[in-house]
């Protein structure tokens, strides 16, 4: 046996988030797989693709027995699209990025200012239509930065300006915020337990809020994030005066910069609770059962960073699998973790598809065929 191996029939558990632009979560599944059997004929192995709340989280959840429902929403240009969800007696898992995703725009084009999250609303109330009365809301990758103030009007929430008209889309219009009613906001969302997923921690404003930090990346220049920024703060002081201190705690809590800024419409209008979504998807996708039948354990990401190390899939998945007494392997696109740090994140070896492809754009363009020859490496070392 080599380096790491293990003395009875392996059986391997992938558990593995998306390479971003190359692979989905599934196919990175897929492709270790077919990899780990060319070199272990009878290795068994059990794919659980993983996500962390933003895109691929519903695709996730169906792989893992949830019913998909596609609906039509409205898309972060005002556009209608179809979105869809996941739904398994009586739980809901909602993707704002399937309404309200940066992946919607067309290339090229942004709309830091106007992009709305209505559709991320119309999302949650096809879920509660659907007969969920549990949600796991998962934000990120979104091209909003409207404070969630889109997505709370589609539930029936009402954001007047000074001629008590409706204001404008996206996080601009918030600066023509006069008054606003929570009244109206879907009675069932009282009886819903909603958990608020994200890998990131963010408060609503300031330097670490959805403006400074995540609006740059929406087409935002210096001038409209200080602009997005202040209509955030205004939106949370509107909102305290219509329900009191708990608009500004929320404005302060974790989580309510997440996604540009929906985090806050969660928590302060639909009494959502924040938990890392990669512990929250774990839970969901049942990774507590398929942890206890694995021997050893492959997750990864596109890049391994010190993002990773903050709430992204991998780290929480090998978290996990620590916890539960298994060895972790890692697969990526490239590696930018030293071992020391991979091995306190509790993952024994990173494997890296820049270490047999050193062109990224060839890595990136080829990552299904690398991958599989990365497995093929990962079954010498650990299985053979």
């Amino acid at each position: 046996m080599t380096d790491g191996a293990v003395s009875e029939v392996p059986r391997v558990l992938v558990a593995a988030d998306k390479f971003k632009g190359s692979l989905t979560a599934v196919q990175v599944a897929e492709r270790v797989t077919a990899g780990l059997r060319k070199v272990a004929p009878t290795v068994r192995v059990e794919t659980l693709p993983v996500a962390d709340g933003g895109d691929g989280t519903v695709a996730a959840a169906v792989v893992a027995g949830f019913e998909r429902r596609q609906v039509r929403v409205t898309g972060p240009l005002g556009e209608q699209r179809d979105a869809a969800f996941a739904l398994r007696d009586g739980v809901a898992v909602v993707e704002m990025a399937e309404a309200s995703g940066l992946q919607h725009l067309p290339a090229g084009v942004f709309a830091p200012l106007t992009a709305t999250t209505y559709g991320s609303g119309e999302l949650l109330r096809a879920a509660l239509d659907a007969g969920a009365r549990s949600i796991v809301f998962g934000v990120g990758g979104s091209a909003t930065t409207d404070g969630g103030a889109g997505m709370l009007a589609a539930l029936g929430a009402r954001f007047l300006d000074a001629a008590g008209q409706p204001v404008g889309p996206g996080g601009g219009g918030l600066r023509d915020l006069v008054s606003a009613d929570l009244s109206g906001l879907d009675a069932r969302l009282a009886d819903t337990e909603i958990v608020l997923a994200s890998d990131v921690d963010n408060p609503l404003t300031g330097p670490k809020g959805a403006a400074a930090v995540y609006g740059p990346q929406k087409g935002a220049a210096p001038g409209d994030v200080e602009t997005l920024d202040a209509a955030l703060g205004h939106f949370a002081v509107v909102l305290e005066k219509a329900i009191g201190s708990k608009a500004a705690e929320a404005a302060r809590a974790p989580g309510a910069g997440a996604a540009g800024g929906i985090g806050y419409g969660a928590l302060v209008g639909l009494g959502a609770s924040f938990r890392a979504g990669i512990e929250v998807m774990l839970d969901v996708l049942g990774f507590a059962p398929a942890v206890a039948r694995a021997t050893l354990v492959i997750t990864g990401e596109g890049s391994l960073d010190e993002q990773t190390l903050h709430g992204k899939a991998p780290a929480g998945v090998a978290a996990a699998a620590r916890a539960a007494g298994k060895e972790v392997i890692a697969v990526c696109g490239r590696l930018m973790l030293p071992a020391e740090v991979l091995g306190q994140a509790g993952i024994r070896r990173a494997y890296a598809l820049t270490d047999l492809e050193p062109d990224t754009a060839r890595c990136i363009a080829h990552a299904g065929p690398l991958l599989e020859q990365v497995a093929e490496n990962i079954a010498r070392d650990f299985l053979s």
